[in-house]
């Protein structure tokens, strides 16, 4: 019986393993596309931005600044009824979270949401 045990326990072992095994195989195997997926967004984003068709992140964020108190915890860029919208979260000073929906073509804040949004406002 002991020696039943012993190698069901090996055979246990030896199919996590392989588990484990085809599992790090699956994933590394989709990382060059995940890569290249990303390099292409990457040299796609740079093109609008040198095209002039959106407004670079460092001027948005700047100019958000210049009316708003805050720390930029999220930045997502999203198309939305065909349009580019940057949708930037900021951490307030009484830790509230902020979403600002701003168009990325004209820097235009579109939309505010979140508590305590006027206790953000720089008077």
């Amino acid at each position: 019986m002991k020696n039943a045990t012993k190698a069901a326990n090996h055979y246990l072992r030896l199919l996590v393993l392989t588990v484990l095994l085809v599992l790090v195989i699956a994933s590394v195997a989709g990382v060059p596309k995940a890569l290249a997926d990303d390099d292409e967004d990457w040299h796609s984003l740079h093109r609008e931005v040198q095209a002039g068709r959106i407004k670079p992140l460092g001027e948005i964020l700047k100019s958000l600044s210049k009316d708003w108190i805050g720390d930029v915890i999220d930045v997502d860029l999203d198309h939305d009824d065909g349009r580019r919208i940057y949708e930037i979260e900021l951490l307030g000073p009484q830790g509230q979270v902020v979403e600002f929906e701003v168009d990325a073509q004209t820097g235009e804040i579109i939309e505010m949401e979140g508590r305590n949004i006027q206790g953000m406002r720089r008077r």
